[in-house]
This record gives structure tokens, C-alpha cells and sequence, in this order.
């Protein structure tokens, strides 16, 4: 079978080795280069690691609570109940996960898990060792690798995905294949303050979109809490959290235990909000407070961290730092059973370009490199399976609400764009906001020209992600997990 993967983060790496393992005739394509996208930028770890006390049954639980009862439990017991033999696989493919001096892996802990099961390399640097293994594993299989090639769209024949239409370097290419799964990552560029790398366009989601697949779950969007207030957004991983640093206000006092009895480890979205208003309400940014892990602490378990916050002028290990939420991750996505298939016959989704279900409202922490790694793998596995008979419904709709009476900007650009999701679609979102948004986006779309090079491609994938996004949070009514509506929107 010739199959097609688009994207070369841990989902589509992972994907493309079983499927070359399993003797399909494999081509990988990437719209940069060869590990690009947000897997290399992934500062936590990977969860599914047990030690004295926790099981897998204990990572599902937690996994399914912060989820807010929106996650598929079936879905959540075969990501846990896969995940130590997913890290096994990736340590026998060279990353070299933290360990301690009698070479047991060292297990951390993060927001919201009720243990510390989860495995780094480098400390904060588990991403870039993943990508890096993965990527000289797919280099010394021989797999052929298309890199600088942005995708168009899929190519559907007789309701059959067939292959995909492409731009390498600018020209135009359609190559074929049996499957094609997709792992492009999310959306994070739909926001004005995002941790995603600028290929995170949406690219993916919009493809299938188009070609008519069921897509779900795009209203929560999950803010992380901890970004250092120093352009460009740099990330402080929950991990550091997790060893002991907590966040303060203005005065000095920790605020969390205000809002969850959880404190810094409560859920991201409960974080983010309390981070959000705190700032607000004192009219400066929150301070993360690390002093109290020490210089020594710091430079060895965090070094990239270290590194990024002391060029920057910082010295965290003598004072707290600032930080501030951005866009991070997507729960929604294109709708997949639990072997990746959509309801296109023949097109697969893995990772964040999918919803499978596990996350719900509200991902927990370091479950997104453990999904790619587990769905990647299961979607090659699914490749020469029969589909079962009933796929996944078509869940995305495109209802409109009734405009505010609001000026609609006339020009659109990307920057106006972010802008306006970020003040009216981010952390905390009103009825009249929503709506306001829906109707400039719409009358955005009907002014766009047709796309002809890369960057007008993007710009009309966002602005029909954005369109779905919004539309999506209009429906939901009720405040759940990353999704939070209120009477009155605050400044943030």
C-alpha cells in the first residue's frame, strides 16, 4: 500500500516508521523541514510511566478529570493503557530519557496528575530529543521525504481520500496514495499570543474541512498558564510547578489556593483564568517563584529554561519572573475512531490534528506527546484493517447568531485576525463577543481573494478554522474545561 504522511511531529514520525515497518511503501511530507512543528518545542515530558502507588487506572482517572467529563473513557483507557509501551519503543529508538545514578528513569510530576509518572530528556528539552531520534530513525529507514511542501488540500476520489495536492518550493504536486494520514499539528497561530512555532496554521484541519470530514471539539482551545512576559513567547513548563515554584501577586502572596484547593497544580484552564484576572485586577503581570529551588536546581533539571530567562535579563533563581497565558494546544480536531480513521475512507489523523476523544475539555499535561505516539502507531497498524461499518459522525456546524451592533474591521490582515480571537475567542468569552467576532470573520472570508501562494493559503486556513472556533463556542453555551463564557469580559 503507498500511504502518505503530512507532518513530521512525534504523531507523523511515529506513523510513518510502523507503517514503513509494516511494508507499505511510504512517503512522508513536511511543510518545513524534516522534525519541524511543535514536538521539538515540547518542554514537558511524556506520561505512562508507573512507580510505587499509581497505575494506569490512576492516569485515566486524572486524565478524565481534567478532561471535565467530555473525555471518551474507551478512548482514554487505550492511550494509558499503550503509553509505557510507546516510551519503551522511543527510548529503543535513542531518546535518552532522564535517569538517576543507578540508571532507573527519573519520573516527574505536573498540573493535575495525581503522581509523578511522567519521563523528560534534558530536563526540559524531551521534544527536541524525540524529534531528533525520530527523525534520524525515518532518515535511516529510507523513507522518502518530501520536505518544504505545504498542503493544499486532500484529493478525494469517488468519497475516497487518494492523495493530496501540494506546494514544493512553489510548484504544484499531486502525488497519490491509498491512505493518507494527516498529523499537521493544530492552530496556535489563530491567537495574537501563542507558544506554537509560525507553521502552526491549521492547515490540516482546514483540508479536511473542505473535503467534507467531521470535525468536533474546536471551542476548546487550551491557554497555557506560564509564559515568560518577554517577547518572542517563550514557554516556563508546568514541570517547574511541579517541583515546587508557585505563582504570586503583585504583593508577593500566593493566589492560587484562592481559586482551587489544587493550588499551582490545579487544571491548565482553572491556572490560566486565575492567572488571567490576578493580572487584571493588579494591572501587572503574575510572578512565577522558583527561588526556592536554588541556582543549582534550576540550571540542571531546567537548563534550557536557565539558559532562555537568564538572556533575557532574568535571574530566576534570585528573583520571581513574569508570566502570562498563550495559546498552546487544541482538544479539537478532525473526529477519529480509536485507530485514527476519519469519516473519509481512507484518511487517518494523529495527533493534534485530531480529536480522538482522550482530552475532552481540558488536556492534561504531557498526555500529548503520549497520544501521538500511541494513535500514530495504531494508525498504521488500522492501515490493512476493514474500516468498521459505522465511522465517525460529522459532528462540526456552521450555525450563525445574530450580530452586536459592532464596526466590523474593513481590511483584513493575520494580525487583525489574532487580534480579534484573542480579545473576543481566548481564555474568557462572552455571547456579544463571540458574535461580533463570527460577523467580521465572515465578512473577512467573503472579501479574500483566491489563494495563490503559501502565506494565502494560510491566511484562508485560519479564517476558516477561526469561523469553525467561533461558531463552535457559540453552541456551547455552558462554561466547560477551556471553554469559559461570562456576562462581562474582562481585560486580560
Amino acid at each position: 500500500m503507498n500511504v502518505i504522511v503530512v507532518g513530521s511531529g512525534i504523531a507523523g514520525l511515529t506513523a510513518a516508521l510502523h507503517a514503513h515497518e509494516a511494508g507499505h511503501v511510504v512517503t512522508l511530507v513536511t511543510k518545513g523541514s524534516l522534525g519541524d512543528g511543535s514536538t521539538g518545542f515540547a518542554q514537558g515530558g511524556v506520561a505512562g510511566m508507573y512507580g510505587a502507588g499509581d497505575s494506569t487506572e490512576r492516569h485515566a482517572r486524572d486524565t478524565l478529570d481534567a478532561g471535565a467529563g467530555l473525555s471518551d473513557p474507551v478512548a482514554v483507557s487505550t492511550l494509558v493503557a499503550e503509553g509505557a509501551t510507546r516510551i519503551a519503543e522511543l527510548i529503543a529508538r535513542g531518546v535518552a530519557f532522564d535517569r538517576s545514578p543507578d540508571g532507573e528513569l527519573l519520573l516527574g510530576r505536573e498540573a493535575a496528575h495525581s503522581h509523578a509518572r511522567i519521563v523528560h530528556a534534558g530536563g526540559d528539552a524531551t521534544g527536541a530529543a524525540i524529534s531528533l531520534a525520530l527523525s534520524a530513525a525515518v532518515r535511516g529507514a529510507g523513507i522518502t521525504v518530501v520536505e518544504r511542501a505545504f498542503l493544499v488540500d486532500l484529493v478525494i476520489v469517488d468519497g475516497v481520500a487518494r492523495g493530496i495536492r501540494i506546494l514544493v518550493d512553489g510548484a504544484p504536486g499531486e502525488p497519490e496514495a491509498d491512505a493518507v494520514i494527516l498529523a499537521t499539528g493544530g492552530a496556535g497561530h489563530l491567537y495574537a499570543h501563542t507558544t506554537n512555532p509560525v507553521g502552526t496554521t491549521g492547515d490540516g484541519i482546514a483540508a479536511a474541512l473542505r473535503a467534507g470530514a467531521a470535525v468536533a471539539d474546536l471551542e476548546f482551545v487550551q491557554f497555557h498558564p506560564t509564559i515568560l512576559d518577554s517577547a518572542p513567547a517563550f514557554l516556563v513548563s508546568e514541570a517547574v510547578r511541579g517541583e515546587g515554584a508557585t505563582l504570586i501577586d503583585a504583593d508577593g502572596r500566593r493566589f492560587m489556593f484562592d481559586v482551587h484547593p489544587d493550588g499551582e497544580l490545579a487544571p491548565r484552564d482553572v491556572v490560566s483564568r486565575a492567572i488571567a484576572r490576578q493580572a487584571a485586577a493588579q494591572g501587572s503581570p503574575v510572578r512565577l517563584d522558583a527561588t526556592m529551588l536554588g541556582a543549582t536546581t534550576l540550571a540542571r533539571r531546567f537548563p534550557t529554561i536557565d539558559r532562555v530567562t537568564r538572556e533575557r535579563g532574568f535571574d530566576w533563581a534570585r528573583s520571581p519572573i513574569p508570566v502570562t497565558p498563550a495559546a498552546h494546544y487544541l482538544m479539537g480536531g478532525v473526529v477519529t475512531d480509536l485507530d485514527g480513521r476519519t469519516s473519509i475512507p481512507g484518511l487517518f489523523a494523529v495527533g493534534e490534528v485530531a480529536r480522538t476523544g482522550v482530552h475532552g475539555a481540558n488536556r492534561l499535561a504531557s498526555n500529548s506527546l503520549l497520544e501521538g505516539a500511541v494513535f500514530g502507531a495504531r494508525a498504521a497498524a488500522a492501515l490493512d484493517a476493514p474500516a468498521p461499518a459505522n465511522g465517525p459522525a460529522h459532528t462540526h456546524s456552521g450555525h450563525e447568531h445574530a450580530a452586536p451592533d459592532h464596526p466590523v474591521a474593513q481590511t483584513f490582515s493575520r494580525a487583525a485576525l489574532q487580534q480579534l480571537m484573542w480579545n473576543q475567542v481566548g481564555l474568557l468569552r462572552t455571547d456579544d463577543g463571540l458574535a461580533h467576532a463570527q460577523e467580521t470573520i465572515r465578512s473577512w472570508r467573503s472579501e479574500i481573494a483566491a489563494p495563490r501562494s503559501v502565506t494565502d493559503h494560510e491566511d484562508a486556513n485560519l479564517l476558516l478554522l477561526a469561523q469553525e472556533t467561533v461558531s463552535a463556542a457559540l453552541q456551547r453555551t455552558e462554561s466547560v474545561g477551556a471553554h469559559f463564557r461570562e456576562p462581562a469580559l474582562i481585560g486580560v
